[in-house]
């Protein structure tokens, strides 16, 4: 059954985003909260386009990405590092992509739900998008953490599926990572990648995950969906 409104049909029943690099930009942030961490641990200052492309990770396994460092005891103080700096920094500085306030406004004036899925916490979520005016257009925020496993283990995309009472093939999932697609492919979920970040079109056809559409930007995916 598709949902219906303003004229359109809406193949999918909910329709769940990625957050970073998805519908908005907060690398700003990210990339100072890596440089102050690396800083107080002593380490040389991180290449801002490095960390960009860790956006989507864990923070800890971002920061054994760009180190080597598997140490817990040195993943956790990154983690405390980075937040302490990034955090409050990050409410001021997050930028919402072009399209993605019309975008989220479109699929709640045709019924259909739309919420997000990320490794980001929930918090640090809600605090970015109040002041934005986005809360009300969203059902639910699943941050990291809510699940015992993060993206792309695909715990948290099953809860806020099931939290609708809809299978994961009538929900849409939108992200801008390979990590995103094989959430998506673990959930049973359609995907659609969203080349607002790091990852390119070919870094997705590299690796065969299955992807119903590419959307260069928030506008395309809106047309795409009929909306």
């Amino acid at each position: 059954m598709s949902k219906e409104g303003h004229g359109i049909t809406m193949q999918y029943q909910a329709v769940f985003f990625d957050f970073d690099y998805t519908l908005a930009d907060a690398s700003e942030a990210i990339v100072i909260g890596f440089e102050y961490a690396f800083a107080r641990m002593g380490l040389p200052k991180p290449e801002a386009e490095a960390v960009r492309r860790t956006i989507g990770m864990v923070l800890q396994d971002g920061y054994t990405a760009l180190t080597g460092d598997d140490r817990p005891e040195q993943r956790e103080e990154f983690r405390r590092l980075y937040v302490e700096k990034a955090n409050p920094m990050q409410v001021a500085c997050t930028r919402l992509f072009p399209g993605a306030v019309e975008l989220l406004t479109a699929l709640h004036e045709a019924g259909v739900p739309a919420g997000i899925v990320s490794t980001k916490r929930s918090d640090t979520l809600r605090a970015v998008l109040e002041p934005r005016g986005v809360l009300p257009l969203l059902v639910s925020i699943t941050g990291g953490e809510q699940v015992s496993s993060p993206k792309p283990d695909p715990e948290g995309l099953l809860r806020a599926v099931a939290g609708l009472g809809l299978a994961p093939e009538q929900v849409l999932f939108c992200g801008d990572t390979v990590i995103d697609a094989e959430t998506a492919r673990r959930a049973g979920c359609p995907f659609c990648a969203v080349l607002n970040g790091t990852t390119t079109e070919a870094d997705f056809q590299a690796r065969a995950l299955p992807c119903v559409h590419t959307a260069p930007d928030l506008w395309d995916l809106k047309h795409w969906l009929g909306l």
